[in-house]
């Protein structure tokens, strides 16, 4: 339920600010209900829910592959710090872009870069088993696993 996650959510963002990443995922699978429970903090915070695939396509519309790969860090960025306040989290939807195989980037990396100035909630297509932060299936060209640490997650699972 969207509820009971954005106040967990909620309560998590206090606990971030004393990380030395203030950073929280929001873990599930598509339909699980990520961008709900994103909608649901940014309305009660009045923090800005920005679209990652969406601002990145539009920025990088014209460059080619290898300027794409080089200035996605920076785009990235540059999106985050455009937000009004920097006491105000930026909530990260639909970041499946940055797990692209052809921007050879390293997206735990990025969020984690980001979330050193300000809390970065950001939705995370995947799962959490066995102390694994996981994104798309092993062998997938998009597969990617870490250690869970470093961050604070909440983790659903797929709806009915």
């Amino acid at each position: 339920m969207p509820g009971s996650t954005a106040d967990e959510l909620e309560g998590m963002l206090g606990q971030a600010a004393a990380l030395y990443y203030r950073l929280v995922l929001v873990v599930g699978p598509s339909g699980a209900g990520k961008t709900p429970a994103l909608r649901a903090v940014g309305e009660r915070t009045g923090a800005p829910l920005i679209n990652v695939s969406l601002e990145l396509s539009r920025q990088m519309l014209d460059l080619t592959a290898r300027q794409r790969t080089l200035r996605l860090p920076r785009l990235l960025r540059d999106i985050v710090e455009n937000d009004v306040d920097p006491e105000t989290p930026t909530l990260l939807d639909n970041t499946e872009f940055l797990f692209s195989a052809g921007l050879e980037q390293d997206p735990l990396r990025l969020l984690q870069g980001l979330s050193r100035d300000k809390t970065v909630v950001a939705a995370w297509n995947g799962t959490i088993d066995d102390g694994r932060l996981r994104h798309a299936a092993p062998g997938h060209t998009e597969y990617r696993h870490y250690p869970v640490r470093d961050f604070l997650a909440v983790s659903l699972e797929a709806g009915p």
